[in-house]
């Protein structure tokens, strides 16, 4: 009777056990992810999440329940997992809270609304558009090769869509990408077959490692340390 009684208690704990720690498990809440917005346009911005950059366009859904709302050059109206929040652009710090050394550059608004502005590539002088919809720093094959870029060796064969038709492109690694004095090694680059785009176009791949603000008609971007 006696081991009987202690058999049936002990069951009687392990269920107690499972009972509570389902309990617990039932009480856990996801926290939602930290968010930044770091890069301020019309209808889109670069968004911070958990540490990870992200370009977001109005209405389309983001990663990890995050989407852009609205945004304009002073703030961005952002759903996290259905609850909207306004955010204005916020920098970013070091570990410590530190705020990290900066450096700048301004691009002047030119005709028909577009940025350009003056910089190089590997140490050669071009001219690029800020172009948020490039997922790349692209080039047509003429620029590639005024450059010294020897794309038909080193680059991957790809398609790329253009405004009028999908042609032959292909993948570079661009060594140095400098606009003003915000130099960045390692940059993904696309260079089109034929005479499109006519201007090098600043695309995804350096825009989104520096804050970008939209003043309206001037363009500030920012490189941190």
């Amino acid at each position: 009777m006696h081991r009987a009684a202690i058999s049936l208690i002990s069951t009687g704990a392990r269920r107690l056990s499972i009972a509570l720690l389902l309990a617990g498990m039932a009480t856990v809440v996801w926290a939602d992810p930290v968010v930044r917005v770091v890069g301020l346009f019309a209808n889109a911005a670069v968004v911070n999440i958990d540490g990870q950059r992200h370009m977001l366009r109005a209405g389309k859904p983001g990663p990890q329940g995050v989407t852009l709302i609205s945004a304009d050059s002073k703030s961005a109206t952002i759903s996290i997992n259905g609850q909207r929040r306004q955010f204005g652009l916020q920098r970013e710090y070091t570990q410590g809270f530190a705020e990290r050394e900066t450096q700048q550059v301004s691009i002047g608004r030119g005709d028909g609304g577009h940025f350009i502005t003056h910089g190089s590539i590997n140490g050669q002088n071009v001219q690029f558009m800020v172009d948020t919809g490039a997922t790349s720093v692209a080039m047509n094959a003429f620029q590639a090769r005024r450059l010294g870029i020897d794309f038909l060796v080193t680059g991957i064969e790809v398609r790329a869509n253009t405004a009028s038709a999908n042609v032959k492109a292909y993948r570079v690694r661009l060594d140095r990408v400098k606009v003003g004095d915000i130099e960045l090694n390692g940059v993904d680059g696309l260079v089109l077959e034929g005479g499109f785009p006519t201007d090098v176009l600043l695309g995804m791949s350096w825009l989104s490692r520096v804050r970008m603000e939209d003043q309206g008609s001037t363009l500030v971007l920012e490189r941190k340390y």
